[in-house]
């Protein structure tokens, strides 16, 4: 079954090596907590109202910084870690790490008074609070999971990128590069707009349960490369020269578009919740439905589309499928079977709070006036 499914090569860690390979989720959780709690970091308040306060919730940010702390300590190897590691032990990492969140979710809920969920199923999953930080608000969990799946998303992916170099020698496939580029550039642009996420749907809606916490650790961090699971074990695809220039920069094109829709709706979204006057790019004027004391924007990028960014994302996700250059093999489309099938539903749950937020009648006002729900003119 393995064989047959193209990943013997993750399988194959001596036991000690397999042991380190399944705490290493743990070792890394221990070291960002200790790394983002002692290094400084600016104080931001957020979209979330705190209830004891009244006020916007603070936030303590520097994943940035962080982040590139990071990618010296691995690209260096200075902790005798060779850069290949996090790609061989993909298996094992994945395995401990979703016992690890298991328990830390298990904690983190039933430690907590019951709320309106009463099935402890539907309450593991879903979770009972929605903020919760450490150490006089220095830690917000929801923004630790960002800034440890994010990082971890890059070096996954630059591991694999190292192993099949290591494996193929001259051989090697110059789109698991591009790939791995594509990754850092989205993980480095959202910690340089990290300020941003506070205004979205996760950190304003959802619960700190399994969800959650499985989520932003394990799924962000080492699922989102599954991908490369099969496909960094591919030497390089054998095209013609021409016909390889036009495939990585036909590739990186898709990829910046799929960027700048999703940043763009981002940041106009994020400028209207601050600034409700303000011109975007001082070009798109604000047009929005009054609905109470709120505001639902119709102009723009969300003029178009009720989620635009999330086609966005799915243009990424296409950019990330063809830049193996294998272009027929499943392993490739994998992230974006998921990514399409994850943002499908994450916008009917998202209309659903939306409803709710802003009243039946103004949101369907909204939806009426903007037909289509995540890309224009098909879906």
């Amino acid at each position: 079954m393995i064989e047959w499914l193209g990943i013997e090569h993750l399988f194959e860690l001596s036991p000690p090596e397999a042991i380190l390979g399944f705490f290493t989720p743990l070792i890394i959780f221990a070291i960002f907590f200790v790394v983002q709690l002692i290094l400084p970091g600016r104080r931001v308040p957020g979209y979330v109202i705190n209830p004891e306060t009244g006020e916007p919730r603070n936030y303590r940010l520097n994943g940035l910084l962080v982040f590139v702390i990071a990618i010296v300590v691995w690209a260096t190897e200075v902790t005798g870690m060779p850069r290949d590691w996090f790609y061989r032990s993909a298996i094992f990492a994945f395995a401990g790490g979703t016992i690890t969140v298991t328990v830390f979710t298990l904690i983190a809920v039933f430690t907590q008074p019951q709320d309106d969920t009463r099935n402890p199923i539907a309450a593991f999953w879903l979770g009972r609070i929605q903020e919760l930080s450490f150490l006089k608000e220095r830690i917000d969990l929801k923004m630790y999971f960002y800034v440890v799946g994010g990082t971890m998303f890059s070096l996954n992916a630059l591991s694999g990128a190292a192993w099949n170099v290591e494996h193929f020698g001259e051989n090697f496939n110059p789109g698991v590069f591009l790939c791995a580029a594509i990754y850092t550039f989205y993980v480095v642009d959202y910690f340089i707009f990290e300020r941003v996420q506070l205004y979205t749907f996760d950190v304003i809606y959802e619960k700190l349960g399994f969800k959650m916490f499985w989520g932003g650790l394990m799924v962000y961090g080492w699922l989102y490369i599954l991908p490369w699971w099969g496909m960094a074990a591919h030497p390089t695809p054998g095209f013609s020269t021409a016909a390889t220039y036009g495939w990585l920069i036909g590739t990186a094109l898709l990829f910046l578009a799929g960027w700048g829709i999703s940043r763009g709706a981002n940041m106009q979204k994020y400028t209207f919740k601050r600034w409700p006057e303000r011109k975007f790019l001082g070009l798109m004027e604000p047009e929005y439905i009054q609905a109470g004391d709120r505001k639902i924007l119709v102009s723009g990028f969300w003029g178009r589309a009720r989620h635009m960014n999330y086609m966005g994302e799915w243009f990424i996700s296409a950019a990330i499928a063809l830049s193996f250059g294998h272009f027929t093999n499943l392993w490739a489309w994998t992230y974006f079977i998921w990514i399409v099938g994850l943002f499908v539903v994450r916008q009917r749950e998202d209309d659903h709070y939306c409803a709710e937020k802003y009243g039946p009648e103004k949101w369907a006002e909204y939806q009426a006036r903007v037909k289509y729900r995540i890309c224009p003119w098909l879906y």
